[in-house]
């Protein structure tokens, strides 16, 4: 998404490298990807916001200039020294039948740095409805092209008297979620505590001997990706620039956050095992978690605001496969670790007094698939991405997830952070969900969406959860 001038005014556009001082630096590293990798070798860059307020006195562009963005930079830089490969290229080598990851001394990855012209940070950080495009200027763009690609690039813009915002746009194929916000927590870290030492659960692994692939899905879906876009001849096969096969985003269409409190999900639970009980299904064949319940009620809110219709409803999320892998991989495993879990109803399921229970239950089967081997059929799994969908199909992607701790990347300079977002989620109307940004146990989600069609979501969205009160 291209940088607005009438929004943003770039100052610098430089490179930040590892740490000199760090020993690791100074050597190549290069990783082969592995079959995670390239089942998300042709996904969009995922575009990322953090936003940090902060006191009047300490977001002047004076003290930001000389105090605030100085300690951001030199901590990056020591954070990169933890995550080299971050600080590289995803490159195909002529005589590879794969792409690698490499660093090289001197790589380095692109910040700019901007200020916001516009004074709308308050309604950034609230959960307030907004339109999506003033996100745009706030996320970086990705360098891609047929030999190299970037694996992330940073944005830091500062909201004059009110805080900033740290945007980052990340290759998927590269590495998933959970490794973002290790990355954003890391830096974090070493910006609040000094030194140059993380914690072991913010050291990477970067051991890719642990994920076995004796069926070869790794060129397996190499290939699909290859097929998908046989027709697009601006790119052979081996290019390493992504298609934009989306629409551009419409004016119309506006962001907005919804948040589920503790014990708005201890309610939906009691209304969950009520509706369960009276389909005569014992407890032990579901699983009724947190993320279980908040997807479920936002999937028959989403479905009641599109109306009831024919039309196929499909729910897709993705799994951390890390834990779950035989021998499992390290926590701190980097690279992707995700593949996705998807099902589809017709919408009229949803509606209803039944609608509920019944997102539920194919939330829950999908939950309890996943336990029982998470790469099952794995090797279909690419094209549902990019596969034909029956007209009209309503998708409900999930992007995020409340384990991630994204709340958790403070920087400490006197800063707050208000709030996450992604910015990509435009592209296919997905869901962000979080944990909650108060620390109370409670899961917030993030969509966008046309304007009437949010606000008829909000009515129903609030409406359900009053009605659980009485």
């Amino acid at each position: 998404m291209a940088t607005s001038e009438s929004t943003v005014k770039i100052y610098e556009i430089t490179r930040v490298t590892p740490s000199p001082d760090s020993p690791n630096s100074a050597n190549e590293l290069t990783l082969p990807v592995t079959f995670f990798d390239t089942y998300w070798f042709k996904f969009p860059p995922v575009q990322s916001l953090y936003l940090y307020q902060l006191s009047e006195s300490h977001s002047t562009l004076s003290y930001f200039n000389s105090e605030i963005l100085p300690t951001l930079r030199q901590s990056l830089s020591l954070a990169l020294s933890h995550y080299l490969p971050v600080a590289g290229y995803l490159k195909w080598p002529s005589d590879a039948a794969k792409p690698v990851v490499s660093y090289t001394p001197g790589d380095g990855v692109i910040l700019t740095v901007a200020e916001s012209n516009v004074a709308n940070f308050d309604t950034l950080i609230s959960n307030e409805m907004h339109k999506a495009k003033e996100l745009h200027p706030l996320a970086p763009q990705l360098v891609l092209s047929d030999d190299k690609a970037g694996i992330l690039a940073l944005q830091i813009t500062l909201f004059p008297g009110r805080g900033f915002c740290i945007g980052t746009s990340a290759h998927h194929a590269v590495y998933d979620g959970k490794i973002a916000s290790m990355i954003m927590r890391s830096w974090a870290y070493l910006c609040k505590h000094g030194g140059n030492q993380l914690p072991p659960e913010l050291t990477p692994s970067f051991d890719r001997s642990i994920i076995k692939d004796p069926s070869g899905l790794d060129i397996l879906f190499l290939n699909q990706w290859r097929d998908i876009f046989a027709d697009n001849h601006e790119f052979d096969s081996r290019s390493l620039r992504i298609p934009d096969e989306f629409d551009p985003i419409s004016d119309d269409v506006v962001r907005a956050t919804f948040e589920f409190t503790n014990k708005d999900i201890k309610r939906l639970r009691d209304k969950a095992w009520s509706k369960l009980d009276t389909n005569g299904e014992g407890k032990q064949h579901h699983h009724l978690s947190s993320f279980v319940l908040t997807l479920a009620y936002t999937t028959t809110c989403l479905v009641k605001t599109k109306g009831e219709s024919d039309r196929d409803v499909v729910i897709d999320f993705g799994v951390d496969c890390r834990a779950r892998l035989d021998p499992p991989a390290p926590p701190t495993y980097f690279g992707n670790c995700v593949v996705n879990y998807s099902n589809s109803a017709e919408a009229r399921n949803f509606i209803g007094e039944e609608g509920f229970g019944f997102a539920i239950e194919m939330v829950s089967k999908l939950v309890q698939k996943v336990k029982r081997g998470v790469l099952e059929g794995a090797e279909m799994k690419v094209t549902n991405f990019y596969a034909p969908k029956l007209p009209g199909t309503q998708l409900i992607i999930v992007a995020g997830s409340p384990k991630l701790n994204v709340y958790e990347a403070d920087f400490g300079l006197s800063s707050k952070l208000k709030k996450v977002e992604i910015v990509s989620i435009e592209r296919d109307e997905a869901v962000f969900m979080a944990e909650s940004r108060e620390g109370n146990g409670g899961v917030e989600v993030g969509l966008a969406l046309k304007k009437h069609e949010m606000e008829k979501f909000a009515a129903l969205f609030y409406g359900g959860l009053r009605s659980l009160q009485d």
